[in-house]
């Protein structure tokens, strides 16, 4: 197929300084944060909502397959191309340009476009008192808003779950190859697409708007995660009930807005860090506070004890960074480390990772970082829980922490945490990811390749501590737990030992994670790692019949379909 009508077409709508073309040029968009690639022909870079439109447009018409991307901050390849074997050509769309948030019905509620962050979105609350509906969680920093719905995204926050919305502005291709804008945002906007895009582009609409029956976010979620008794997991990634049109979509349709909740900003916080060497008492605090209190956690973070370690050492680096540059720069200064490693890592006389080894060298310049009274923690205990209450909940977390360890005598200790106690400990968490990530790369010649997994087990599961049988546990040199205590979503990664087939593992931790009642991924959505179960390819053939966005995720097909009997 002649590429070059494709190229110029889109040139027209964009000019020449946002799209990228060329293996070099576009590797840093073609790549996923932890794993998976492959070949585009273009990476667009729309500047405004009428480009995002425009583009659409041009892609359809040239018969292209469309990959939504924002931060690209997944890590189950989802938002990049996989492998070489597409059937057209591969367009790659950034929408990090088309950044803006409205604010509406004071603030109870916010419009994100497609390229919004969570840190944008919560430095614009802040002067009001409020909060988004999620916080960074996991694993990576510039995280957006609407990439966290199209995920299901859960996050850290025991009281929001999962990122939801039922209302939403959305471009769809329909079983006939025909581009439409849905407007089901409950806002008027027009009738046209180009009256819809120009009337919300330039803020032309009622900042105050009725109620509406639309969700807005997950609302039932503080009732679904207290029932403790319950056999099912309390949020993952298929659960059929978050999948409605944006929310869960995974790239199927390309999103031009969102409406979602904010909430109040608690008047008092307090941080608990609890340590133990026996896993039951854990699962005591968290059946007792979620079964028995009136106020639930805000935040209810698991570490152990050796992703405390990776985290410490491997990490060191992203809180120094965090501390000293804020959380406005990180996202650009790792987009720069992305495209330096990309020059760099062709380059046959350059080290790999030079740019993780120099990071790395560097942090150990400067002084320990975490707290003596958490260090002396890791070294007392295996299994650590950073525990968050806020206001009548503060108190009923006193009383259930010295009852347990100063009256019944449970295995264990807990800190009420001071500001600097609590800042470092929830750093540490947030580190955790990109540490194992680093942790590989220092020692790639050494162990083999990093297994990540994040799952949801059942809300009843009382033994949540993995218990590997020989078969698998004979290939793993470092088991690494940390999650959302909780929620019961807990990220597992292995590094592998060398030599060990990642792909053999993996099928056997699955089948193992199968029998123990669990579901997975539970919040980073299927990409082009996990198969998606039945209700999830279906919801994703109706939202794509023809198979245009995203194709080959979940591991379904790849190639095009041409009837409305496919769906």
């Amino acid at each position: 197929m002649q590429t070059a009508p494709i190229i110029d077409a889109f040139k027209r709508v964009l000019g020449e300084g946002n799209l990228a073309v060329g293996k070099r040029q576009t590797e840093h968009y073609r790549k996923g944060w932890r794993s998976g690639e492959g070949e585009a022909l273009a990476v667009l870079f729309p500047q405004t909502l009428m480009q995002y439109w425009e583009v659409l447009k041009v892609c359809v018409e040239y018969n292209c397959i469309i990959i939504m991307q924002a931060a690209k901050t997944g890590l189950t390849e989802g938002s990049t191309p996989s492998g070489n074997d597409y059937d057209r050509p591969v367009v790659v769309i950034n929408t990090l340009a088309m950044d803006d948030i409205v604010l509406i019905n004071d603030g109870r509620q916010v419009l994100s476009f497609p390229g919004a962050t969570l840190f944008k979105l919560e430095k614009m609350l802040k002067p009001l008192g409020r909060a988004p509906h999620s916080v960074i969680g996991s694993s990576c920093l510039g995280a957006s808003i609407v990439g966290g719905v199209a995920n299901n995204s859960g996050g850290a926050l025991v009281k929001r779950g999962p990122a939801y919305t039922e209302l939403s502005l959305f471009a769809q291709i329909d079983e006939n190859g025909e581009l439409k804008l849905v407007n089901h945002l409950g806002i008027d906007l027009g009738e046209t697409p180009e009256e819809i895009i120009g009337n919300l582009s330039s803020g032309n609409f009622s900042k105050s708007l009725p109620e509406t029956s639309k969700k807005a976010s997950a609302s039932d979620y503080e009732e679904i995660v207290r029932d403790v008794n319950a056999d099912t997991p309390s949020r993952f990634n298929a659960d059929p009930t978050r999948l409605y049109e944006a929310s869960g979509c995974a790239g199927k349709i390309a999103v031009f807005a969102v409406r979602l909740d904010t909430f109040e900003v608690p008047k008092k916080e307090q941080t608990f860090y609890i340590g133990t060497n026996d896993a039951a008492v854990l699962t005591r605090i968290r059946r007792d506070i979620l079964s028995t209190f009136d106020n639930v956690p805000e935040v209810g973070e698991y570490l152990h004890r050796e992703i405390f370690d990776i985290a410490d050492m491997y990490g060191k680096d992203t809180i120094l960074s965090i501390e000293r540059l804020g959380t406005d720069a990180l996202p650009k200064m790792f987009a720069l480390k992305g495209r330096v490693d990309a020059v760099l890592n062709k380059l046959p006389f350059m080290p790999r990772y030079l740019s993780d080894r120099v990071m790395q060298f560097g942090s150990k310049l400067f002084s320990d970082q975490i707290p003596a009274s958490l260090r002396a923690y890791r070294d007392k205990y295996e299994h650590h829980l950073i525990l968050k209450m806020s206001d009548g909940g503060i108190e009923e977390a006193n009383s259930l922490l010295s009852k347990l360890f100063n009256v019944e005598k449970l295995d264990g200790d807990y800190i009420t945490c001071d500001d600097e106690e609590a800042s470092k400990a929830f750093l540490l968490r947030f580190a955790a990811a990109g540490a194992a990530v680093r942790y590989q790369m220092m020692h790639h010649e050494q162990v083999g390749e990093i297994l990540a997994l994040d799952i949801a087990l059942r809300r009843n599961d009382e033994f949540w501590v993995e218990k590997l049988p020989e078969h698998i546990a004979k290939h793993i040199e470092k088991p690494l737990y940390y999650g959302h205590f909780f929620c019961h979503v807990f990220h597992q990664d292995y590094i592998l030992k060398k030599g060990s087939d990642p792909k053999k593992v993996k099928a056997d931790m699955l089948a193992l994670l199968d029998s123990r009642g669990a579901k997975y991924p539970a919040e980073h959505n299927v990409g082009h790692l996990y198969e998606a179960e039945s209700t999830l390819q279906k919801f994703y053939r109706e939202l794509d019949p023809t198979n245009i966005f995203n194709p080959g995720i979940g591991k379904m097909e790849k190639h095009k379909r041409n009837c409305s009997c496919c769906v």
